[in-house]
């Protein structure tokens, strides 16, 4: 084992010491050494909870036979940090976390590890590490909030989000703003939509790095500790059988989480993510297998911002595997891949018999919302290297539109500008210099996005950027535009009152202006450094490669 690395023979007496000095036995010494990266802080909430399932993989570890050592990971709460400067940190703080793992796990030659994740970067983060060192690795994540009520009806963070744009507008009274802070977010957990850390737990459980459950389980159920305990034994078994985290995630398996991505209608910041993954996994895709998978398919769930249901919702309806056992319908996933269970999707799915319970959870296959999955890549001179959109949240009026630019350099400047009226019906927003390199960091631009939702503009408004968008987003939200206006990308060339054309259906995105023009304006252009010059943000802004690539830092 690699603890024998710390833990065997007298040259490693002094090691040993050091355990001894943490209180632990020579009898627990003899066991494998599994490390539990928990990312518990009282910052987050979805995972002020985490300490609790971090005991429950402990205790699942140590009735296994082997030996649990919890170990510290930061986690950025993006709600918390939207809107301002810290937002910068977010994206950036996903190789930090993956680092950082990597760091513990290879110092302390640790033989295998349960993942203890719940929100956006730190998920992604943690996997990543696990599939670059090849270990025995479980994902077990702290689970999704509870949906929040309002004005009568179920509701989550993004409800929150757009009642400031609401209030803006005078659509909503001061007291009714109150209402709907205090009640959107009833508790712990990962916000209650499929935003992105409930999508990549979901994405989690489809690629196989977790067991059945993760994605769904409420956090606040018994069934989430006992999953703790769960991937705690399961982890065990991989380490005797030596399973290791590129057995499981490989090109056939990512296929099968871009599948169920489609299916759910998950977040934008997917893409990035699970690139970012493949990437560590040294398996080789691009933007161009998203559409493929897209266009074949069918898109099952409208989860909030697309729809009124949320996680508990699809946990009730039958979760991952009743959403997995429809697709097998069409027979559009592999099931001899393997799994943490230590059998493959189909033996989990055999052995489970899901059943979908709540077609307006999870539509039947033969009944979808759309033939197309959830998100949409575009391609045109605006963004040569490609773009995405949540195309499952976007309206039908919006699929295709054709308006105005109106330009802004930062977030802050189209948040005033939407604010204060000055943007209107037809307009297509373009908010560039956000991207990796330029914001630096990639900011979601959920403000924007819920400002414009909250005054009625969503069905009538577009929004492009080369920065990214939260799961929380709705409308015609269109990031990741690469390449990035701070790398000399087309949408730098962008002019006020320049017609943008979008058609969705049609994977386009296009600057009506001739070829000749963009010559001339690039030929002129020259982007602006980068608007953070020190720190480990610096750093980033020199070394992250672009959106389209997955933004890892080489």
């Amino acid at each position: 084992m690699r603890s024998d690395n710390v833990t065997k023979g007298p040259e490693r007496a002094p090691n040993r010491s050091l355990f001894y000095a943490l209180g632990y036995t020579k009898e627990e010494l003899e066991r494998p050494l599994i490390g539990v990266v928990s990312a518990h802080s009282e910052i987050v909430p979805g995972h002020m909870d985490l300490d609790k399932l971090a005991e429950a993989v402990k205790a699942g570890v140590r009735m296994a036979g082997g030996t649990p050592i919890l170990i510290p990971a930061i986690g950025v709460c993006d709600g918390i940090a939207m809107g301002h400067i810290g937002m910068k940190y977010s994206l950036a703080s996903r190789e930090l976390i993956c680092d950082s793992v990597e760091t513990m796990v290879m110092a302390h030659q640790l033989d295998g590890v349960v993942l203890v994740p719940n929100c956006d970067k730190i998920v992604p983060g943690m996997v990543m590490a696990a599939v670059r060192m090849d270990v025995p690795a479980v994902v077990c994540s702290g689970g999704p909030m509870l949906a929040g009520t309002y004005g009568g009806e179920s509701v989550s963070l993004s409800k929150m989000f757009e009642a400031v744009g609401a209030y803006k507008a005078g659509l909503i009274t001061d007291e009714q703003l109150e209402d709907c802070t205090c009640n959107c977010c009833p508790g712990c957990g990962s916000c209650s939509g499929m935003y992105t850390a409930n999508s990549m737990n979901c994405l989690c459980e489809a690629i196989g790095i977790a067991l059945p459950g993760n994605g769904t389980i409420p956090a606040v159920y018994a069934k989430r500790l006992q999953l703790g305990k769960q991937s705690g034994m399961a982890v065990m078994e991989m380490v005797r059988r030596g399973i290791t985290a590129r057995r499981i995630i490989n090109a056939r398996s990512i296929r099968n989480a871009l599948t169920c991505d489609m299916a759910l209608g998950c977040s934008t910041n997917t893409v990035l993510h699970l690139l970012a993954i493949a990437h560590e996994a040294g398996v080789d895709i691009d933007l161009k297998l998203f559409n493929e998978i897209s266009a074949k398919t069918p898109n099952l769930c409208h989860l909030a911002p697309a729809g009124p249901t949320h996680m508990p919702d699809l946990y009730a309806a039958g979760g991952i595997p009743a959403v997995q056992a429809e697709l097998v319908k069409k027979g559009l996933l592999d099931l001899d891949v393997p799994t943490v269970t230590g059998k493959t999707l189909g033996e989990n799915l055999a052995e489970l018999k899901p059943v979908n319970k709540n077609p307006n959870a999870i539509r039947p296959i033969s009944d979808p919302y759309s033939a197309t999955g959830g998100l949409q890549i575009l391609w045109g001179n605006i963004a040569p290297d490609g773009c995405v959109v949540k195309r499952s949240a976007v309206a039908p009026e919006m699929q295709r539109h054709a308006g105005p630019a109106r330009v802004f350099d930062s977030e802050e400047a189209a948040i005033d500008a939407i604010y204060n009226g000055r943007i209107v019906d037809g307009d297509v927003v373009v908010i560039r210099y956000e991207g990796p390199k330029g914001g630096p960091g990639m900011r979601e631009m959920l403000n924007p996005t819920s400002a414009l939702a909250g005054m009625n503009l969503d069905k009538t408004v577009a929004l492009i950027t080369d920065g990214r968008f939260s799961g929380a987003s709705r409308g015609a939200a269109i990031g990741h535009v690469s390449p990035e206006a701070a790398a000399g990308g087309p949408i730098g060339l962008i002019e006020e009152g320049d017609t943008i054309e979008i058609d969705i259906p049609a994977a386009s995105i296009r600057l009506a202006v001739s070829d000749e023009e963009l010559a001339r304006r690039k030929a002129a252009y020259t982007p602006p450094e980068p608007n953070i010059k020190t720190g480990w943000l610096a750093r980033y802004a020199r070394m992250v490669t672009s959106a389209n690539l997955g933004a890892v830092v080489q």
